[in-house]
């Protein structure tokens, strides 16, 4: 294995201990809380509008932070020369960013309080697009370790000063959706200060300055990124605006979408951080023109085990994993929208392996076609659906655009790097399939607890992924040795 395997291996290592260490505890105890404190109809609220300032985003962006992952990542040297205007341009991005989504708030009639809540929740997603571009930095120098830090940092503000709000008993009053939202405006901004320090540090940086030719360059070249992101977010984040915008009861129904969506946005926190470290990674080989198909079929590996069993297990034990969570309340509903979410977690693995490879190749214009294919994919079931089927209906429409983006980026990798087709591999991830659906069936009447059930299924998922030869002990040490 190269030593750039081996570096990638080491850093995600790291890099998941830190997250799997702060961000369930977040989403799981933290998040969940929240929504509980402020019931089902508030939070669809807020779930629908963070989606829809979500879809927003790239605006904040326009592709800057990708296009800068691996231009720094090829280029370190560039950070002196671009880093002081791409601050001013994130800063006039962002005034362009608040003037659209008032614009769109009051054509779509939002009231005053849900245009209060929008336009802050649209300025937490300044600061979240900020220390997205600062970390691109950061990880484009190949910084990885300080990279993860700050990759959890936010988080671990915002799980301290939540833990005081929740249970500190520091309000007179009950906690609402608003302090939440006050909360992780404080944890992005400090976060965003020490990682803007961090990437000066880096830097013999002058002063602030932007030339109007410097920003057309980088808006022509950033464009084909922001035309992407765009499109990726509304065919991942449209579901919950269409749902609360076209139901009677909209908002309730968002709420339970986010019931099932909650542990979907927790596990794809493992791809992104995959993405993170892979995307300046495959950047920097494909320039020095190295073999990326061993690191990629060890990434895909790594990401797709875990995915297999979650979606799987999430089929089995629907119920009880929704009871433990939320309750009684909206039970089978969101026992049934939860599984079909959580089986989007194999699509966006795979999407975020080759997404990434392709996004590293310079790929755009096959991903945008693929993007905009998804999105009139998810718009068109949308619509049917959800007037028949409600949030279940866009939670299968979800389902069916995911697998379609993640097998048609598989397609074009394959057709771009002329990748051989790895039967072997195909066929061990059948077999694999095939016995993780034997052991959850099994296991659910081992104990009269399913809890214990559920933890010997992980446990033998575990065991049955090494002894298909799916993983592979030996291998995997010596990926991480260094030499």
């Amino acid at each position: 294995m190269s030593v750039i395997q081996k570096k990638f291996v080491k850093n995600l290592a790291f890099l998941l201990f830190l997250n799997l260490l702060i961000k369930p505890f977040h989403v799981l105890i933290i998040d969940l809380n929240w929504q509980k404190t402020v019931h089902a109809e508030n939070f669809g609220l807020y779930f629908a509008l963070f989606n829809f300032s979500f879809v927003l985003n790239i605006i904040l962006d326009f592709g800057i932070t990708n296009f800068n992952n691996i231009n720094i990542a090829q280029n370190n040297h560039l950070l002196t020369k671009h880093f002081s205007s791409l601050v001013i341009l994130k800063l006039l991005l962002a005034l362009v960013y608040i003037t659209l989504a008032f614009v769109i708030g009051l054509v779509i009639q939002y009231d005053f309080r849900l245009m209060k809540l929008m336009l802050l929740l649209g300025f937490n997603q300044f600061l979240i697009s900020f220390i997205a571009y600062l970390r691109s930095n950061i990880a484009g120098l190949l910084l990885f370790w300080v990279d993860s830090i700050v990759s959890v940092l936010d988080r671990v503000i915002l799980i301290t000063i939540s833990c005081f709000l929740l249970w500190g008993h520091v309000l007179d009053r009950n906690p609402d959706i608003m302090d939440y939202v006050y909360a992780q405006t404080v944890a992005y901004s400090i976060t965003a200060i020490i990682a803007f320090f961090i990437v000066l540090s880096k830097t013999q940086f002058a002063k602030f300055k932007l030339s109007r030719a410097f920003a057309m360059m980088i808006f022509k070249k950033s464009f084909p990124f922001a035309v992407l992101g765009m499109l990726m977010a509304c065919y991942n984040r449209l579901d919950t605006v269409m749902v609360e915008r076209m139901l009677p009861n909209g908002a309730e129904q968002a709420g339970i979408y986010a019931q099932g969506f909650r542990l979907l946005d927790a596990a794809n926190m493992l791809s992104v951080l995959f993405a993170g470290i892979l995307l300046p990674i495959f950047a920097r080989m494909l320039k020095f023109k190295e073999s990326i198909e061993p690191l990629l079929k060890t990434a895909f590996i790594l990401l797709i085990t875990p995915g297999i069993v979650v979606a799987v297990g999430c089929w089995f034990y629907s119920a009880e994993l929704m009871d433990l969570l939320y309750g009684k309340e909206h039970l089978e509903q969101a026992s049934i929208i939860f599984p079909i979410l959580m089986t989007c977690f194999v699509a966006t693995s795979t999407t975020y392996i080759f997404g990434t490879l392709l996004t590293a190749n310079g790929n755009l214009r096959e991903l945008n076609l693929m993007a905009a294919s998804g999105i009139l994919i998810n718009i068109t079931m949308n619509l049917f659906l959800i007037p028949r089927y409600e949030a279940t209906g866009s939670a299968v429409s979800s389902l069916t655009t995911q697998f379609f983006t993640a097998f048609i980026q598989v397609l074009i990798a394959q057709s771009v790097f002329k990748f051989r087709i790895n039967y072997r591999l195909i066929l061990t991830l059948i077999i694999f399939i095939a016995g993780v659906v034997l052991i959850n069936y099994f296991s659910k009447n081992i104990y009269h607890e399913w809890q214990i059930n559920f933890l010997i299924m992980v446990a033998a998922c575990g065991i049955w992924a090494f002894a298909s030869r799916l993983l592979n002990i030996k291998s995997m040490l010596r990926i991480v040795k260094y030499r």
